[in-house]
């Protein structure tokens, strides 16, 4: 399979031959890696469940993190969803690479369709399952939100939806989410929401697809599914702890392609992640740090703050050349946005990931300002 590279390996490529500025402390706005300290009860319940190594954890999972994720739709979305309508994951990148391999697997010429710029896993998972690709260009001109086209959606068999998006850190109203489970039924075509991002709101909780799909009478969550991970919300990635919900049907064929590929969650994890899915008060502490870091950021920049996400997606003249003159001259890495697009879009933009306490941020925010101005 003919796999493009990885934005990260294509930004060692770009500043491989650059040799940053040792005058200043290297530091990078790369990756969407909290930085912040893992949450101390989390890591008291790893320690003292690790004697459970010695059992084969199931695919499914345990019980306990069932139950524990069961609790965080409940408190956190006012969902009440069935065992069926759940499947715990090894975090969400090995679902969102192999779910559409399962479900288009039977499917003569699939197509896919999913944001540009984006995650680009879902490229890759198109990749591997032969499937056409429509993408949803997000632009300053339609304010960053996925354009409907009708014409393509009729041809559709999975559509990936991303809110609160990466890169661009914009949320979907309430009012798109539903007319896009309407869209859904109205074509026949799954509808999965890549919501991993949504406990990192501002200010106001984001609702989820799920509750699109209640609102408008949708109730089994026919064709709709979301998945969402612990690594955000938890600063946990290493916890690798992620769900796919929605629509049991679905999800009961799925369970089946799951137990051939080897991803259950090592008992130890799964008892860690499931005291971290059960409270949601720990969150709410890595919220305001991403809010004082977006403060910073709108004071040394004079961005606005966005609805979700630690992300900001800065237009820049030229993002490739301002990426290599940001590391030689301050030496600080950020992503350009092209390499997280194609066909053009993400061209002029990159992406600054605020993943650090308040005063680093502030120190490369500065470091950004000074680029900016000076040019150099």
């Amino acid at each position: 399979m003919n796999f493009e590279a990885y934005p990260f390996e294509k930004l060692n490529t770009l500043l491989e031959d650059i040799e940053p500025n040792a005058d200043y402390a290297p530091l990078s706005l790369t990756i969407g890696e909290p930085q912040f300290d893992t949450p101390s009860f989390i890591l008291d319940a790893l320690r003292t469940k690790a004697s459970l190594l010695n059992k084969y954890p199931k695919t499914s999972g345990g019980k306990v993190l069932r139950d524990a994720m069961l609790k965080y739709n409940q408190e956190r979305f006012d969902l009440s969803l069935a065992q069926a309508e759940i499947i715990p994951t090894f975090g969400t990148r090995e679902v969102l690479f192999n779910f559409p391999q399962f479900l288009l697997d039977d499917i003569e010429n699939p197509v896919m369709v999913f944001p540009n710029p984006f995650y680009q896993i879902y490229e890759g998972a198109s990749k591997a399952s032969h499937a056409e690709v429509h993408y949803l260009n997000l632009n300053v001109s339609n304010h960053f939100q996925p354009e409907i086209d009708e014409e393509v959606l009729s041809r559709a068999n999975l559509v990936i939806l991303n809110s609160p998006n990466n890169p661009t850190s914009t949320v979907i109203p309430m009012e798109a989410l539903q007319r896009w489970v309407k869209l859904a039924l109205k074509y026949d075509f799954v509808l999965l929401n890549d919501e991993c991002y949504i406990d990192l709101y501002l200010d106001t909780p984001l609702p989820s697809l799920l509750n699109a799909s209640r609102a408008v009478g949708n109730e089994d969550f026919h064709n709709i599914l979301v998945i969402n991970s612990i690594s955000k919300r938890s600063c946990a990635p290493g916890l690798r702890s992620g769900f796919i919900a929605g629509d049991a049907k679905i999800l009961k064929s799925y369970m089946v392609y799951r137990t051939y590929i080897g991803c259950a969650s090592p008992l130890p994890l799964q008892e860690a992640s499931a005291v971290a899915w059960a409270d949601q008060t720990h969150v709410a502490v890595f919220r305001d740090k991403y809010r004082a870091n977006f403060e910073v950021a709108k004071e040394i920049l004079g961005v606005a703050i966005p609805e979700a996400t630690f992300y900001i997606w800065l237009k820049v003249e030229d993002e490739i050349g301002f990426t290599k003159r940001l590391y030689q001259s301050y030496n600080l890495k950020i992503l350009p946005g092209s390499f997280l697009g194609r066909e053009g879009e993400g061209q002029g933009y990159v992406r600054l990931a605020l993943v650090y306490e308040v005063h680093k941020t502030k120190e490369a925010l500065e470091r950004i300002k000074m680029a900016l101005e000076n040019n150099q």
